[in-house]
């Protein structure tokens, strides 16, 4: 367990109400495995959650949370959303308030 949280971040500005869940969990999916957001493999996306635009990604590897959270800004863009959209990304251990 303790190795899971270690490979996990918390996204929050995930806009809430937008698309399906299973669609905005898919485009998270795609972002963070991009090499150009410093991705990597993702193990688990965990949207919704009980916080509103916040979801969790578990990465299958440890050091892509350290190159994800390196990156400065994280724009979240699809075709399916109408604009860009800020992601703040912290590590899952942070409390997130």
């Amino acid at each position: 367990q303790a190795a899971r949280s270690m490979r996990t971040i918390v996204i929050a500005g995930v806009p809430a109400g937008l698309l399906q869940d299973d669609v905005m969990a898919d485009i998270l999916t795609i972002h963070f495995q991009m090499s150009r957001n410093n991705g990597g493999d993702v193990e688990e996306v965990t949207y919704p959650t009980w916080n509103e635009g916040v979801a969790y990604i578990t990465f299958e590897d440890q050091e892509v949370v350290e190159s994800v959270l390196k990156k400065e800004q994280h724009l979240l863009q699809d075709k399916r959303l109408p604009r860009s959209y800020p992601l703040t990304v912290t590590r899952c251990c942070d409390s997130v308030s």
